[in-house]
Parts: structure tokens; C-alpha cells; sequence
């Protein structure tokens, strides 16, 4: 009977922390799941491999008890296999008494063999060998990925949008703030896993397209204004359309065009955190008049005169 090396199977040291361990499994599971692989036997053991080196290794207790049994197994195998016959629990049982280790063959897996190698089976129960035959082991189906394009006017006041997904249609309701390139998982969206296992996700990527008129920064919105060359000079107020409505905003007198200003609290909802926002910077782009009547000309000419005259006293 062959030794399975768990480790070695899912690519990783056998000082490997469970993150490691995981993240492992789930690339190996990705990549040789039935659903991408149909009718390749050879992805279809990888894949089966996967998930019986992932049981064990995956919970604590499997795992030293098999770290135990891969630093005795040339002794529990001339155990096992002296008859010529397959592994004899029994004598597995008697063994075990003769070394420090607490090993409990029973513990490791409690519903036998099912789709699990003959190492697994014979050696952890309901093999060849007379044990109990089990059912059949179910894994965690494969997870779905999907994007979905939304305005950033549907960012920021939050919106509701109907996706299809296997010919049904669901409604996703999206929270404000929520931001570009963010996932969402929708638990039991993704595919039927195989023996009748839990269903997996389905995660789905929102893309923003740049706006037009404002620059998402984080939290923060970046947008140019437009003010009038008098309004600029004398001062006054400019209406000011932000994301959701439009202000009158008090322009100093002698403001320079690119002169920001930041509007507290009116930029992008932080997602998740209900009345609260980043802030609006606003930067002044003065305006030239054009299309000038004669009187404005005029007007213009003394101006400039005037100027002259300035600086040349």
C-alpha cells in the first residue's frame, strides 16, 4: 500500500500554517475541479487528492495524529502488512500500544473510506480489510466570479440591480460608498458541490468607470468649477452642483483660477458607516467671457487702460 504524502500533495511544508494550507487547497481545487475539467480522469484524481490532504491537514488534531503515523509508518506497515493481506485494525490497535504517541485510527476520519485512495481507506477505516464501508464524502462546491458595472452616481447614493445567474434573476442591493474593484460574496451562488455538498459562493467584482465630472479619491471628491472672471475678481457667491444637490458657495474676492477649496463632509459616503462622508475639494477654473457686445468691449478697453496707466505711474 502506498503512503500518501499529504504535504507534498497540496505543494507545501509540512511547517505549513493553516493560511498556507488553505490558500494551497483552494488554488489545487480551483484548478482540478470537476466543472473545468469534465470527463479528465487525471484532473479528477488531482482533484480528489486535494481534498483528502486537505481533510486531514486542515483540522489540528488530523494533522498530528498523521505527522505521528508519517514518523512510524515503516513500523506500523511491516504491522499492518505481514499477513500479505490488507491492514488489519486489530493489530493496528495492539501496535499502537507499544509507542508514546496516543494514536485512535477511528479518529481521524469517522465516515470511512467513501472516495478517499486505498491508503486512506484501509488505513483509516472501511478498507479492504473488513472495516465498515461509508458514505460517500461530500466537499464544498466550486465558487462562482462575476463583475457588474455601476455609475459612480449608483456608488455614492447606493442602488439596487437585478443580475442573472443559472436563468434566475436576483435583485443585489448595493451599499453606498461601496468602492471600485470591491468583491461581494453571495453566499450559496456558486456551484452544487460534488456528492450532494454545500453549494459555494458567488464572488462578484464592481467596476466604476471614471465620471465625467468628478475624480474619486477614497472618500474623497476632486471636480472643477467653473466661476466667472467678475465673480472672481469682486467676489460673490457660485452656485455649486455637488453629487447630490447644489449649493451657493461664497468665491472671495481675487481668487486665482486652480484655488481649491474643500467642502466638508459633501464627498463619497464611507461604505458601510451611515452618515458619515469624505470631503469635496473644489477647484476654481475662471471662466473667459466671449461673444462680448460692444459696450462690454468697451468696458474691457477702460479696464485695461486704466491698468496701463497703473503701472506706468
Amino acid at each position: 500500500m502506498e503512503y500518501k504524502d499529504y504535504y507534498k500533495i497540496l505543494g507545501v511544508d509540512k511547517k505549513a500554517s493553516q493560511e498556507e494550507i488553505k490558500k494551497a487547497y483552494r488554488k489545487l481545487a480551483i484548478k482540478y475541479h470537476p466543472d473545468k475539467n469534465p470527463d479528465d480522469k487525471k484532473a479528477e484524481e488531482k482533484f480528489k487528492e486535494a481534498n483528502e490532504a486537505n481533510d486531514v491537514l486542515s483540522d489540528p488534531e488530523k494533522r498530528k495524529q498523521y505527522d505521528e503515523l508519517g514518523e512510524n509508518w515503516k513500523y506500523y506497515q511491516q504491522q499492518g502488512n505481514h499477513s500479505g493481506g490488507g491492514f488489519d485494525r486489530s493489530q493496528w490497535a495492539n501496535a499502537g500500544q507499544q509507542y508514546s504517541g496516543n494514536f485512535n485510527a477511528d479518529d481521524i476520519f469517522s465516515n470511512g473510506g467513501g472516495d478517499f485512495s486505498d491508503f486512506f481507506s484501509q488505513f483509516f477505516g472501511g478498507g479492504a480489510a473488513g472495516g465498515q464501508q461509508g458514505r460517500a464524502r461530500t466537499f464544498r462546491g466550486q465558487d462562482y466570479q462575476a463583475s457588474l458595472e455601476i455609475s459612480l452616481q449608483d456608488a455614492y447614493h447606493g442602488a439596487t440591480k437585478q443580475i442573472s445567474l443559472n436563468n434566475q434573476s436576483l435583485n443585489l442591493k448595493i451599499k453606498p460608498g461601496i468602492a471600485d474593484g470591491q468583491v461581494l460574496r453571495l453566499k450559496g451562488k456558486g456551484a452544487q458541490g460534488p456528492n450532494g455538498g454545500e453549494l459555494g459562493d458567488l464572488l462578484l467584482t464592481i467596476n466604476i468607470p471614471p465620471d465625467p465630472r468628478n475624480e474619486r479619491r477614497g472618500d474623497d471628491l476632486y471636480f472643477d468649477q467653473p466661476v466667472d472672471m467678475l465673480t472672481a475678481t469682486l467676489g460673490g457667491k457660485a452656485p455649486v452642483r455637488t453629487m447630490d444637490k447644489t449649493i451657493s458657495m461664497n468665491i472671495p474676492a481675487g481668487t486665482d483660477s486652480g484655488k481649491t477649496f474643500r467642502l466638508k463632509g459633501m464627498g463619497m459616503p464611507v461604505y458601510g458607516k451611515e452618515n458619515t462622508h469624505g470631503d469635496a475639494y473644489i477647484r476654481v477654473m475662471l471662466e473667459v467671457p466671449k461673444n462680448l457686445t460692444e459696450e462690454q468691449r468697451q468696458l474691457f478697453s477702460q479696464l485695461a487702460n486704466l491698468k496701463n496707466e497703473k503701472s506706468h505711474a
